[in-house]
């Protein structure tokens, strides 16, 4: 079970969508626990797992930091809900 205090129920692929899942679920579980150490842990599989599914894809992490600032600017200023 290493540093989670419950069991991760998905156990995903890397680059593969179910290992973003296991990823998020396991920062879930961070923020459970409150420990910021192992959340940043978690963001970090998180990101690696990401970046595997969108290379899968043909995706760079770049066009996806475009893509984010663009979103949250439209969040930002009430054009997307």
């Amino acid at each position: 079970m290493g540093y989670h205090k419950r069991t991760i129920s998905v156990k995903g692929n890397f680059g593969e969508v179910s290992k973003i899942e296991e990823e998020l679920d396991e920062l879930k579980e961070a923020l459970e626990q409150d420990n910021k150490i192992l959340a940043l842990v978690e963001i970090s599989d998180l990101y690696g797992a990401i970046e595997a599914v969108a290379e899968n894809l043909g995706i760079n992490m770049e066009d996806v930091k475009k893509m984010s600032a663009a979103t949250k600017r439209a969040f930002q200023s009430g054009e997307r809900k």
